[in-house]
């Protein structure tokens, strides 16, 4: 197989090298009202965009 080099590597550790969401960055990601707010926020962005590319 071309991938036998390749080891598994655990999520949230330290070999994983990603970064764990800590205090109010994990609070906004889990908090509802927020996402809601974002989201509200990204689709008037994008219908900004939509209708200046109608011009």
């Amino acid at each position: 197989m071309a991938h036998e080099h390749l080891h598994h590597i655990d999520p949230y550790t330290p070999q994983s090298g990603t970064m764990i969401p800590l205090g109010f960055r994990k609070f906004l990601r889990t908090c509802v009202l927020w996402q809601f707010i974002r989201f509200i926020a990204i689709n008037i962005k994008m219908t900004i965009v939509i209708l200046k590319s109608h011009h």
